[in-house]
């Protein structure tokens, strides 16, 4: 997958063997498959430059808590103005109907003499593509880093929209961002084709409420067969972090697997489909008899498909004396959230 940013289209042209070609304004062309062309919004500020109204630099309206300008008598809400982020304090320019509506009800209340005051946006949305969703809460890893932060974990996983006994199961991809030092959650993503939304709102609740991971291994959802499972999504992502937290399941991320032993887990016939360069591969049900083929002085790195397989591994190879860690998310991280 390739993103162009700060870019116009121009035009299409179909390629011999049904590709496409991607014709923009700065004259470059890409060759693609399939094309989605994203077209953001920019906040129409001309009456309030006019009327020498503070504009930040995002390019919105400033405001403050209360949504009053730096004129005190004048107030603005909605996509035109700047908005604190509820987990990082900065501002920022988000065009989503939720924080709108909270703050025309903060404004007219303070003008009607409250102390009403907004707390923020942590930017939760979702978007479809293709008959899918995607959505997110909080903040993204990108973020993060750009902010220069260090106290922070992430780990994937993919269970089912529903249980996956009951016909029509579909899988979900969800990464989930907290803090190491205190388990706090900072922010969430998710993909699928079913349930996306309810797992994100959990996710939201629990971040403006100043949930845990640990908390998340606590909640209590909705559960019927048809509609979820026994252990949520949220519960399984407050028991993976709590794992990782805790030092049950120490992990490595694909960016920083450096040069460590590479033990694939899975059978042989899933190497046939997806394998990478020099792995060792026995499957988790041999591994215990196969100890004496692995070393001992490095330390291993265990991959699988999801990384549940790999944990178990990694389990087994810590309570027989080796040094491993879990490859977060397994190939399905690899494949699904290296851009995210």
């Amino acid at each position: 997958m390739q993103v162009v940013a700060n870019d116009g289209v121009v035009g299409f042209k179909q390629l011999d063997g049904g590709a496409i070609e991607v014709q923009t304004s700065s004259g470059e062309t890409y060759p693609a498959d399939i094309v989605i062309l994203a077209i953001g919004v920019r906040p129409d500020t001309a009456l309030a430059k006019t009327a020498g109204l503070t504009i930040g630099e995002c390019g919105g309206i400033r405001v403050d808590e209360q949504m009053s300008t730096s004129e005190p008598d004048i107030f603005a809400v909605g996509d035109a103005v700047e908005k604190k982020d509820c987990m990082t304090g900065e501002w920022s320019l988000v065009a989503l109907a939720g924080p709108a509506n909270r703050q025309g009800r903060i404004a007219a209340d303070v003008i009607a003499g409250r102390d009403s005051r907004f707390r923020g946006t942590q930017g939760t949305a979702i978007l479809g593509v293709f008959g899918a969703a995607v959505a997110w809460t909080g903040v993204n890893e990108k973020t993060l880093r750009c902010a220069g932060a260090e106290d922070f974990e992430k780990i994937y996983l993919y269970p089912n929209s529903h249980a996956g006994y009951y016909p029509g199961a579909t899988l979900l991809a969800i990464k989930v961002l907290f803090r190491k030092s205190d388990g706090r959650l900072l922010g969430a993503q998710a993909v699928g084709r079913e349930g996306v939304d309810k797992r994100i709102d959990a996710f939201a609740m629990a971040i403006q409420l100043g949930g845990t991971i640990y908390d998340l291994e606590e909640c209590e959802l909705c559960y019927a067969p048809q509609f979820g499972m026994a252990k949520s999504p949220a519960n399984f992502a407050g028991m993976v972090g709590a794992n990782v937290l805790r030092d049950d399941m120490p992990i490595v991320h694909w960016d920083a697997l450096a040069d460590g032993f590479l033990l694939d887990v899975r059978h042989p016939e899933e190497l046939a489909v997806e394998q990478l360069p020099g792995v060792v591969n026995i499957p988790v049900d041999e591994l215990r008899g196969r100890l004496d083929e692995l070393p001992r002085d490095q330390e291993i790195l265990v991959v699988c498909r999801s990384g549940q397989r790999a944990y178990y591994a990694t389990r087994i190879l810590l309570q027989n004396g080796f040094t491993a860690r879990t490859v977060a998310g397994g190939m399905l991280s690899h494949e699904i959230f290296a851009t995210l």
